[in-house]
């Protein structure tokens, strides 16, 4: 049988430092007051919302990517137990431990793995009977505004500067690829409206989303900034402000049977 081939389009260890930065950036660990932060705000609000309409009993969870915290402290307040995968945590292309978490949640961490049927299918696997697997992190419809920006750029000779990302069909294949019993995939659009270039990319680099790719493309000359705030100029609307969309998808996973988990609320405490 041929060995299936992975491409190499993103670095793990690129994956790990930008996690680092972001996790000391949210003040976790410190004495810091955490950043906003925008899209783990709206992610934290969202699947708490699924978890109240699925009546999804409560039990011990594993959250990765939940920096600053925001989707933990909602589920402990709903009896949950807690274990928060840190940045050191980003290795989901391996297989897992025994099943022991009825819920799973990875935040914004999926869209940069080589591997994705394969950290799917180890997500399947560790899961119990009735548990569920939930994951956010943005599509194949975000930044339209900086794929422009950055060819403008770049010019005549463009290079790969933001993430090649997934569609809803092509993310709902992978989740069916990988066994889950049932599963749904889903999205929504943020529009989020900038003053400055310099602004949308330091938004990016807070919110923990800037690019890990293998391959790095070249900087940015002084020639290419001055194209690509001309570029940012041209897309300023009547208010002098820029929209940019960031699509969210959300899967979810369920593992067949029917969750049997004896978990005492306050554990978790």
């Amino acid at each position: 049988m041929t060995e299936r081939s992975i491409p190499r389009i993103f670095s793990q260890r690129r994956r790990v430092a930008r996690a680092l930065r972001h996790h000391r950036a949210c003040g976790v660990g410190s004495k810091a007051n955490p950043k906003e932060q925008f899209l783990r705000a709206q992610a934290a609000e969202d699947i708490l919302e699924r978890i109240d309409f699925m009546r999804f009993p409560p039990c011990p969870a594993y959250l990765l990517g939940d920096w600053p915290s925001l989707l933990g402290k909602g589920l402990v307040d709903r009896g949950f137990g807690i274990w928060d995968g840190g940045p050191d945590s980003l290795d989901e292309e391996k297989p897992w431990e025994s099943p022991f978490f009825g819920l799973i949640v990875s935040l914004f961490t999926l869209d940069t793995l080589n591997d994705l049927p394969g950290a799917l299918l180890h997500y399947r696997n560790a899961l119990p009977p009735g548990g569920v697997f939930i994951a956010q992190f943005t599509g194949a419809g975000s930044l339209p505004a900086l794929r422009g920006i950055m060819q403008a750029a770049d010019g005549d000779t463009t290079h790969a500067r933001i993430h090649p990302q997934i569609d809803r069909p092509a993310a709902s294949g992978l989740m069916s690829r990988a066994g889950f019993a049932k599963h749904v995939v889903d999205s929504h659009t943020l529009t989020v409206r900038y003053s400055s270039l310099e602004t949308l990319v330091g938004d990016l680099r807070a919110q923990g989303i800037n690019s890990v790719l293998a391959d790095a493309p070249p900087p940015i000359t002084r020639a290419g900034l001055a194209r690509a705030r001309a570029a940012f100029d041209d897309l300023r609307e009547d208010d002098g402000k820029v929209s940019e969309t960031f699509e969210i998808l959300t899967l979810t996973g369920w593992q067949e049977g029917e969750l049997d988990i004896d978990w005492n609320p306050k554990a978790g405490e």
